[in-house]
């Protein structure tokens, strides 16, 4: 305990405090002996990046549960893993600089169940850069998190329906495979792209003329 103080720059009581308040995972133990790794030193750098940013330990132990309670990279990969997505490793730092005293332990949860986010050791990987850039963009135009993420559950059930009316139009034909229907995946998202242009357009000329 004394080393892993003195590493993370801390005393030995405030270590304390912390385990107490379960900010960090106990410690390996052989017989009288705790061990701690670099996980826990991550964790204790972490949380002193959250404090330089405003989080209260109150705050970031919310975060560090559901961290802990998230599902880790293997489970999200098993669900089906990104064949164009390019992901993104993130501390919990830096998901504060993403979204600010948005990055609480409601929102992350929320985009944990929704598929988002996964962890990874001491990491948390989101799927997709695109999705990141956009979401964080739509925060900083003054959009709350919560409802950017409920968004995206709707968005998720559309897209769904609209990869399931493809694969069907595909699969149906005589002869074609799944191996058409990955080769034909740019035509999908071409015409869902221009549908969702042209309805933008019509939201706009609604909204123009009332």
């Amino acid at each position: 305990m004394e080393e892993l103080a003195r590493e993370a720059g801390i005393t030995v009581r405030t270590l304390r405090f912390y385990r107490e308040r379960k900010l960090i995972p106990p410690p390996r133990r052989e017989g009288r002996i705790a061990w701690y790794d670099a996980t826990h030193l991550a964790r204790l750098r972490t949380i002193a990046a959250l404090l330089e940013r405003g989080h209260t330990l109150s705050g970031i132990a919310e975060l560090a549960e559901a961290f802990d309670h998230g599902r880790n990279v293997a489970e999200l990969l098993g669900l089906g893993a990104p064949t164009e997505e390019v992901p993104v490793r993130l501390s919990p730092e830096d998901l504060a600089d993403h979204f600010g005293d948005q990055a609480t332990s409601e929102n992350l949860s929320a985009a944990l169940d929704l598929g988002y986010l996964a962890t990874d050791g001491g990491e948390i990987v989101h799927v997709s850069r695109r999705l990141l850039d956009v979401s964080a963009a739509l925060v900083r135009e003054g959009i709350p998190l919560a409802d950017v993420l409920a968004t995206a559950h709707r968005v998720r059930e559309h897209a769904d329906a609209l990869a399931a009316l493809f694969t069907d139009l595909i699969l149906t034909q005589p002869g074609h495979t799944t191996e058409d229907l990955a080769r034909l995946r740019p035509l999908a998202k071409s015409v869902a792209e221009a549908e969702l242009s042209m309805a933008l357009d019509r939201r706009l000329q609604q909204s123009t003329n009332t």
